[in-house]
């Protein structure tokens, strides 16, 4: 097995710590020196760890001196458990497929759920919706709003847990969209097609058709994995 990366090594240790207890919002991290020392690796390691935890929401730095110097865990909108996914996505990754796998259980479920409910409030996922009809957005933008759309869903859901795991997935599943749509041939056939899919599920959970909704998520997922075989790479 290869051995971890000396800032990988801090990433780990710090993930330690927070699930164990020994750190929680608002406490600060040792500095940089005590660190690097009690880990076993370089200041400059320690430093690339901090920046990762502070661009996945984990932690914020300031400097100078006094109780708001150095680094400090925060807490985020979406929890411990997302925090620690965004954490673990900016330090390997996942494997796509195994993103391709999660979402199809996940949000086959949510969708099932809220159509089951019956009238659910769906407000916000149609003004993402309405959103993304605009043809002026790159595919960049195109594709961060519709990671913005399946969040949504697992929001209105209500499940706290379930709405954690996919805002922690949520980088992971707009990188391997974008990096399938670089490999297509007709970007605005693909995402109309994407535009009237998230539709379909929409009128599928409105209507209380739960196995149509679950249906119509499992298409639109798998299908857009497939189109840009991404199972290749």
């Amino acid at each position: 097995m290869t051995a971890p990366r000396a800032w990988q090594v801090v990433l780990d240790a710090v993930e330690r710590d927070l699930l164990d207890g020994r750190l929680s919002p608002g406490d600060h991290l040792p500095p940089e020196r005590t660190l690097a020392a009690d880990l076993g690796v370089g200041r400059s390691s320690v430093r690339e760890a901090l920046r990762v935890l502070e661009v996945v929401g984990l932690i914020r730095t300031a400097a100078g001196s006094g109780p708001s110097a150095g680094a400090i865990i925060v807490a985020r909108p979406g929890g411990g458990m997302s925090a620690l996914m965004r954490l673990q996505v900016a330090a390997q990754g996942f494997a796509v497929a195994d993103v391709v796998k999660t979402r199809l259980v996940l949000e086959g479920s949510i969708v099932t759920d809220l159509a089951a409910a019956g009238s659910p409030d769906l407000a916000a996922s149609a003004q993402i919706l309405t959103a993304m009809e605009n043809q002026t957005l790159t595919e960049a933008e195109f594709l961060a709003l519709d990671a913005a759309f399946h969040l949504s869903l697992a929001e209105t859901s209500g499940n706290q847990v379930v709405t954690a795991t996919m805002a922690g997935l949520r980088s992971a599943i707009e990188g391997y969209a974008r990096a399938g749509a670089a490999g297509l041939e007709n970007w605005p056939a693909t995402s109309a097609r994407l535009m009237l899919e998230h539709r379909g599920i929409l009128a599928a959970i409105l209507s209380g058709e739960a196995d149509a909704a679950r249906l119509a998520m499992h298409a639109h997922i798998s299908g857009y994995y497939a189109e840009t075989h991404l199972r290749d790479h």
